[in-house]
């Protein structure tokens, strides 16, 4: 009986367990297609919210160049279910926004200088996207605005390390892969992204798999942030995957990996 009653309770433990690794999921399981103004454009975004009044920290998730960022399940999940909301919003031309889709835009370049040079511009324009995206985050009574971070991936880790610049109220970001496809065909963003990080004005992590297409861009960019005075770190972890584009993804499919490194780093800067 002793023996029965010692595998009951350990199967009861393991339930508990179980249903609170499913609670912390199921915080975050619908998020809120929500809406916000940039300038004269009306744009989407998911926020996803742990239970609770809050108020919680929040992370700004930049996303990539894909068409169709969707919500970002994986990654929301992980951060969800440690008492993070996580704002995923759309870009113009992007995902449930409108608006001109900025591949199509970098494909109309009429050289690889023109490309480089505009390559710039949109992401100075899709910053002021991030920036509105941000006031509305700001707006929200349950989001503490003393704990905000900034992170993203590809594109989106570009538009991480533009805001980590400007600070905007942002706490730390974590950038993940900013400019590897992108670094060795543009010089005008090479030297846009070093300045910013030269000047940045809060803590940044960066992280990207060993097979992702470039590695220099984070070695580069952390080396200026650590220059700036800033606390920094660039972490490279084992190859995602095959490939450099599963390399790429691993910002998106391996939270698991990565998001325990991320989070030290962001609550060591939002303490």
């Amino acid at each position: 009986m002793r023996a029965a009653a010692s595998l009951a309770l350990v199967a009861g433990l393991a339930a508990l367990a179980f249903a609170a690794a499913g609670s912390a999921q199921d915080a975050g399981s619908n998020p809120e297609l929500i809406g916000f103004k940039s300038g004269d454009l009306d744009l989407k975004g998911f926020i996803w919210k742990p239970q609770g009044r809050g108020p919680f920290p929040a992370i700004l998730w930049n996303h990539g160049s894909e068409r169709r960022p969707g919500s970002v399940n994986r990654v929301a999940s992980f951060f969800v279910g440690r008492g993070y909301v996580f704002f995923v919003p759309h870009r113009r031309g992007q995902g449930r926004s409108p608006g001109p889709y900025i591949k199509d835009q970098l494909r109309t370049a009429a050289s690889p200088l023109q490309r480089s040079t505009m390559l710039v511009s949109l992401q100075e324009q899709h910053l002021g996207d991030q920036l509105a995206a941000l006031a509305h985050l700001k707006s929200l009574s349950y989001v503490d605005k003393n704990r905000l971070a900034a992170m993203g991936f590809s594109f989106g880790g570009i538009q991480t390390v533009l805001a980590a610049e400007l600070g905007a109220g942002y706490r730390v970001a974590v950038s993940c892969s900013a400019a590897s496809e992108t670094w060795q065909r543009s010089p005008d963003l090479q030297r846009r992204l070093i300045a910013a990080a030269r000047h940045a004005a809060i803590p940044v992590f960066f992280l990207q798999a060993q097979n992702d297409y470039d590695l220099a861009p984070n070695r580069a960019l952390s080396a200026s942030v650590k220059a700036a005075g800033r606390r920094t770190e660039s972490k490279v972890y084992p190859p995602n995957g095959s490939g450099p584009q599963q390399g790429h993804e691993f910002c998106i499919s391996g939270a698991d990996v990565w998001g325990p490194d991320a989070l030290a780093f962001i609550e060591a800067s939002l303490k």
